[in-house]
Order: C-alpha cells, then sequence, then structure tokens
C-alpha cells in the first residue's frame, strides 16, 4: 500500500511541476525508475513458484504453541534436553520438506511460548505433523490452529535464512 501511495504521488508531482517541454517518455521513465526502487515490477515465475494467488498471498495454517499441562511437571534437565532436541529434530525435518515456513519463540508473551507456520492446506494436516514433536506429545507445549492468509512470500524465508545464518543452532 506504501509503495503504491509513493508511485501515485510521485506520479502527481511529475505532472504537477514537471515543466511543458518534459516528454511523457521521460516521466515514464522517471516513474519505471520509482517502481525499480521500491520493487513494484511483477514476476509470474516466482509467483507461481510460491504458490501466489493475484494479491501475492497464499493460505497457510498458523500454529501458536503455548505451555502446555506437562511443562511444570518435567523437571529432570537430561528429559528436557532429550526433549527439546526432538522438537529442532522436528522442525528441521519439517522444513526441509516444505511443510515448515517459519518457526520461532515468542518473547515475553506467556503462556504464548512459539508459532509454526505451515504449508499445508487444513489444520488436520497440520495436526498430524505437529504431533510428531516430541516436546508437544509430552505436554510440555499444547497447540492451537488457524487458517492464516499471508505473502507468499513466506516460502522463501527458509532459503534467505540460510544466507543470513551465521553461525547455526
Amino acid at each position: 500500500m506504501k509503495n503504491t501511495l509513493l508511485i501515485i504521488s510521485l506520479s502527481f508531482l511529475m505532472t504537477a511541476c514537471s515543466p511543458e517541454t518534459e516528454t511523457i517518455q521521460q516521466k515514464t521513465s522517471v516513474l519505471e525508475d520509482v517502481q525499480t526502487l521500491v520493487g513494484s515490477s511483477f514476476n509470474s515465475e516466482l509467483a507461481e513458484q510460491l504458490g501466489a494467488d493475484q494479491y501475492g498471498m497464499r493460505s497457510y495454517i498458523f500454529v501458536t504453541l503455548l505451555t502446555g499441562p506437562n511443562d511444570a511437571a518435567i523437571t529432570d534437565p537430561a528429559k528436557r534436553k532429550e526433549l527439546f532436541a526432538g522438537h529442532f529434530s522436528n522442525m528441521k525435518r519439517m522444513s526441509e520438506s516444505g511443510d515448515l515456513v517459519l518457526a520461532g519463540p515468542f518473547m515475553e508473551a506467556a503462556p504464548k511460548r512459539g508459532l509454526f507456520i505451515l504449508n499445508v492446506a487444513t489444520i488436520e494436516e497440520a495436526k498430524e505433523l505437529v504431533k510428531t514433536d516430541p516436546s508437544i506429545a509430552a505436554g510440555i507445549f499444547k497447540v492451537e490452529f488457524d487458517k492464516y492468509y499471508g505473502s507468499a512470500a513466506l516460502m522463501d524465508v527458509n532459503r534467505v535464512h540460510q544466507s543470513i545464518q551465521k553461525t547455526k543452532m
């Protein structure tokens, strides 16, 4: 929306403030430069690759991880380490298969602990994926599922993240 308003504003200013001798070709060139600067050119191949609709959006399943009923009861450090190792292994597996689009912890948001954005069509499919997570199965986390409509560009987050992650987790 900001990009559209910027382009419209700049177009208006170019028309209102330019000398009579400026050609339409020059105005078009400036507008194309602005569009390039704000990245508003449509890439149909990328849109198709990412599964984007006409708005550049797609459907996902948003999973909220909350503090589970057994979180306080599982106090053995070795057991927690094992469960969280399984949790991270499960996320890696889902990411590599293309099912996990985005994951991360919430900060200072108790009882909310984290999120998954899953590239699946239904909540039932999402439930099947997350039940393989040992920390969820053990009750450290409980989960809520919601349908989410967001940018198809999220599908590229993991690839981009790998190129900017200096230290592996």
